[in-house]
């Protein structure tokens, strides 16, 4: 079972969590991280150390969030890099980060640096 990155990510994009993933299962994009749920080994790890409470093992992910299984599996298979190394955290992170309904915001374009 693999973790799961959720609305609370977008247009925030800590890296807390990358920082302390063993295997480097986390791909970026534009403005937000997913996990490859194939690669991630569910140490969990990450959970605690995510400052937006972004993460969750998929069978506590919220229901209002269930569709982001499919969004973290899609993206991080669709030629998002790999981001192995913690890094600043988007400019306006700290205003979005306990912010709700963030979907119709979430871009779909890999990070390009």
């Amino acid at each position: 079972m693999a973790h799961i990155v959720a609305e609370p990510c977008i247009k925030c994009k800590y890296t807390d969590c990358v920082e302390v993933c063993p295997v480097d299962c986390f791909y970026e994009g534009a403005n937000m991280l997913v996990i490859h749920p194939e690669e991630c080994i569910d140490c969990g790890a990450c959970v605690p150390v995510c400052p937006t409470t972004a993460i969750f093992p998929l069978d506590q992910l919220p229901a209002k969030w269930a569709e982001y299984t499919e969004i973290n599996d899609r993206l991080s298979k669709s030629g998002w890099p790999q981001i192995t190394d913690k890094k600043d955290a988007m400019a306006e992170a700290d205003a979005n980060k306990t912010r709700e309904g963030k979907r119709g915001e979430l871009d779909e374009s890999p990070f390009t640096g």
